[in-house]
This record gives C-alpha cells, structure tokens and sequence, in this order.
C-alpha cells in the first residue's frame, strides 16, 4: 500500500493549482477530461475493494501464477474501461474529488489492513488483460493503474496550458 500512496499522492499533487473549469473541460472529443480520469480511479477502486472483500468471503481457494502487472503502466496498450468503471459527464469540484479518493483509498487500506494475508494469496479474480490476478496482486495493481493514468493527466495538462 505505501507505494499506491505514493502514487496516489504524486496524481494529487499533479491536478494542485488547476481549477475545477480546467479539471472538468472536454479537451478532446472521445477522451476523458482530468476529472474524468480521477472518477475513474475512484470507480476502480471501489470496484477493485468490494471484489476483493467479496472473494475473501464467499471466493474459492484459486491458486494463480503471478502475472506481469507491471505492464499495466505502458499507455500503448489501449485497454477499454468496463462501463462499470466509465465516469460520468458531471462536473465535479477537485474537492468533492478528493473527498470520494480519499473514503475509496481508506476503503481499501482497511480492507487490506484486516485481510488475512494467506488467502489473499489464495484466491483470485479476473483482469480484463491479464486474466486470474491473485487478491495480494490486485493490491499493488490499484497503484501502478493510476501511475498508468497519471501520465494521461500529464498528457492532458500539457493541452490546457
């Protein structure tokens, strides 16, 4: 968790000083805004926390090989959100934002926290591109998915400026 928090903190300090016009402005037709992509890491670790919290109770014993999560942060590979994980259109202030980041993020650390570490190797659920993950490599994947769209926000400031 310390490096999610780590990253977590790096995207934080990345939107510092952007108003919530530039954080919520359409730079593209058929991209997502700055907030947009902030909704989505919410979205995703919500999903990603209740999904974990559900295998640990009701999930199955399902050995799986470690996969290459690292991978996840090359933005050449286009990876399409599941339209649970899609932001919506609505305008969002950067304090609402971090209001919904940081109850997602304590989610997660208290789920983390409190899981019994032997079946977090134990039980796995699917990845859109990688398959089976094991619950102990959804973890640090909660990270290196924002290092992903960290360099997405980069990408879109550089177009506000």
């Amino acid at each position: 968790m310390e490096e999610n928090n780590k990253i977590r903190q790096e995207i934080l300090i990345s939107v510092r000083g952007l108003s919530d016009e530039q954080l919520n402005e359409q730079l593209e037709e058929d991209r997502w805004s700055i907030m947009q992509v902030l909704d989505h890491l919410y979205l995703m670790e919500q999903v990603i926390t209740q999904s974990i919290s559900r295998e640990l109770a009701t999930g199955k014993e399902k050995v799986v090989d470690p996969k290459p999560i690292e991978l996840a942060v090359i933005r050449s590979t286009k990876i399409g959100a599941p339209s649970f994980v899609v932001p919506s259109n609505e305008f969002i202030t950067l304090e609402e934002m971090k209001n919904k980041l940081s109850q997602s993020r304590e989610g997660l650390t208290k789920l983390v926290n409190d899981a019994d570490k032997s079946l977090l190797k134990k039980r796995a659920f699917p990845h859109p591109a990688f398959g089976d993950l094991s619950l102990k490599q959804w973890i640090p994947f909660v990270g290196l998915h924002e290092k992903r769209h960290l360099a997405q926000i980069e990408e879109l400031k550089g177009k506000l400026i």
